[in-house]
């Protein structure tokens, strides 16, 4: 397996993955993880997102000291380094299409002064182009890449440089970062935050329960509604060990809250959840990112996308054309409904089979889940909307009502992401610079943390993801420092601006789209009639 010199060279592991094995680089080895793969708790998604890579940050950032030890079993010898990752690895689903290219390879586009959509097209020039030819080859391609590109430019202008000296040093200094973490004690669970948790649960729950026992069916509603919002906050910990620490223990406890308490599939969120930390805000892969056609928040998705998480094709057509330019006016109407979609994620994910193949989570795990989700039904939808409420009216407004109180925590899952970029900058660009320049936090006084649930901090959670919520604003302390320390921009501002930027980014984005639309009809308008088409 070694060459001469001792060492696993990078030619090596490329004919390994080529094979279908799985080589991570993990503290300078090379880590082969096939029989892991179907058992690892965060999902196999999130090894297979890693072959090729050097993924020391991120395996550090969510495994224990004591799993972390367990590593040297898995290595097949030492690499060189620094490890250059590899960009192109065969171990992910396949897209169909090539939807990457190099900013070398990126076709321009402009929209002139005079409104005419000139489009460039490098000398490719079939004999006799159709219409839906013109559109896909030229004016789609064009147009998305384009616009790629100047989002690609921005980001690269304002972050340190992307050469590999000076990547490996911000993980230097985010590995030292890292360290002063463990040692202030961050990790450490203030179980007594979690006594006052419960303490307001069970008072949401209470006031619930008594309003309904009165009468106040639309008041106890909201209560519910409080009730879901505020406890599924626990369950985020429980998904990242933040609780106990403990797989097993954790998972029955958010298994215990997202399917018994609130009818959501513990193991879909946390098989998504996982890949959305790994590669954050990127179109193809994040499932946190894939909403056609309700939205489009990157122009990656002009041309649709393959993702690899559903294994399903995103395709962009004339419902995107139509609905996205209007995103900005939809965004919070439909976040008061996105619960309903959760419950349909999470009945996919447990009843089509795919809850082991994507979480790595045991049998029981699953079982436990369907159990949970069906007692909740029955006593959600049968007991209290069947058999308690007096008549339909009541029944549509109670259900509608307590799932729009809920639409707080789908905003501020949102807000952290779907304003800041969602460029790739390629296989150099190291893990922390990546999570700041796609993730936001939102600024808000101590005393308001509850209501947030310290999903606020998600620049800070992204970067450790196993510390406990409620020490979260300590760490925001030290991560200023960081990236004062470190060239990096943190991105933080208070509710209102990030809500007016995700705002400004899905009107940027309809706006392209309404171009977008017009220079496809004007290259069909002087097809047809006969004028030339390239410029």
């Amino acid at each position: 397996m070694m060459d001469t010199k001792g060492t696993v060279s990078p030619a090596q592991v490329e004919h390994l993955i080529s094979q279908g094995h799985i080589i991570v680089i993990y503290e300078g080895m090379a880590l082969k993880l096939d029989k892991w793969l179907d058992k690892h708790p965060g999902g196999g998604l999130a090894i297979l997102h890693m072959v090729g890579r050097d993924a020391g940050d991120e395996i550090k950032a969510y495994h224990t000291d004591q799993t972390l030890k367990t590593m040297k079993a898995f290595s097949i010898g030492p690499v060189d380094l620094p490890w250059v990752n590899m960009a192109d690895v065969p171990a992910l689903p396949s897209q169909k299409g090539d939807n990457k290219c190099s900013g070398s390879e990126k076709e321009g586009g402009e929209k002139p002064a005079s409104g005419r959509c000139k489009l460039t097209s490098n000398g490719r020039k079939s004999a006799s182009p159709s219409p839906g030819a013109i559109e896909e080859q030229l004016t789609k391609e064009a147009f998305t890449a384009a616009m790629e590109e100047r989002e690609r430019q921005d980001d690269i202008r304002n972050i340190p440089s992307l050469d590999m000296e000076q990547q490996a040093l911000l993980r230097e200094k985010y590995q030292a970062l890292h360290q002063r973490v463990k040692d202030e004690g961050l990790y450490d669970c203030p179980y007594i935050e979690y006594g006052k948790e419960c303490a307001r649960y069970a008072s949401l729950f209470g006031m619930f329960l008594y309003l309904v026992s009165i009468g106040w069916y639309l008041t106890a509603a909201l209560f519910l509604g409080g009730f879901w919002q505020q406890i599924m906050f626990s369950a985020h910990d429980a998904g990242h060990r933040g609780i106990t620490g403990s797989v097993a223990k954790d998972t029955i406890i958010g298994t215990f809250i997202a399917d018994f308490c609130c009818g959501l599939s513990f193991g879909w969120w946390k098989s998504s959840h996982n890949v959305h930390h790994l590669i954050t805000n990127m179109p193809e892969h994040d499932p946190d990112t894939q909403y056609l056609p309700l939205f489009a928040w990157s122009p990656t998705f002009f041309r649709g996308v393959r993702s690899t998480y559903y294994d399903f094709d995103f395709v962009w057509d004339k419902v995107c054309e139509v609905l996205v330019p209007f995103q900005k006016y939809t965004y919070y109407p439909i976040m008061a409904v996105a619960r309903f979609n959760l419950y349909f994620l999470s009945w996919g994910h447990v009843i089509l089979g795919s809850a082991k193949k994507a979480s790595g989570a045991p049998r029981w795990a699953r079982q436990l889940e369907v159990v949970g989700m069906a007692v909740y039904w029955f006593l959600f939808g049968y007991m209290l909307v069947w058999r308690t409420l007096p008549d339909w009216p009541t029944r549509i407004a109670f259900v509608l009502l307590s799932h729009a109180v809920t639409m707080l925590i789908h905003v501020q899952i949102t807000l952290s992401h779907w304003g800041m970029s969602t460029a790739d900058l390629g296989p150099t660009e190291s893990f922390v610079s990546r999570q700041l320049r796609t993730t936001m936090d939102v600024d808000c006084p101590q005393w308001l943390d509850f209501l947030h649930g310290g999903l606020q901090f998600q620049a800070v959670h992204h970067l450790f993801p196993r510390v406990p919520r409620h020490n979260l604003r300590k760490g925001q302390v030290l991560l200023r420092e960081f990236c004062e320390d470190a060239g990096l921009e943190y991105h933080c501002y208070g509710f209102a601006k990030g809500n007016g930027i995700i705002l400004s980014r899905l009107e940027e984005v309809g706006k392209m789209v309404e171009t977008l639309v017009k220079c496809q009809s004007h290259l069909v308008q002087e097809y047809t009639e006969g004028a030339p088409i390239l410029h």
